[in-house]
């Protein structure tokens, strides 16, 4: 079970709209790499880049590097928020 620290560094992760329409696309598009989420999203890059930082940090995501490319997928913590996040959008 998890203590009230490792519940806050989760839930901050989420605490950016641009967090979370991050989260959302991962769990649409497995794999994805910065470029895809920024195109996808259409976001600067460098605001995509320190996002997911971000969410790599609160370990909502994972990075698995392939050659120049790093590709972005949802931690298992990750799946369970997203899924927390779409019980709230009614889908």
């Amino acid at each position: 079970m998890k203590n009230s620290k490792q519940l806050e560094r989760h839930f901050k992760g989420l605490a950016n709209y641009q967090r979370i329409d991050i989260l959302l696309l991962l769990s649409k598009r497995e794999g994805i790499t910065l470029e895809g989420i920024a195109g996808e999203l259409r976001k600067n890059f460098k605001t995509v880049s320190e996002h997911a930082r971000r969410l790599v940090q609160a370990g909502l995501l994972n990075k698995k590097y392939r050659g120049r490319f790093v590709e972005h997928t949802l931690s298992p913590y990750g799946k369970v928020l997203v899924n927390f996040l779409k019980s709230f959008q009614g889908n």
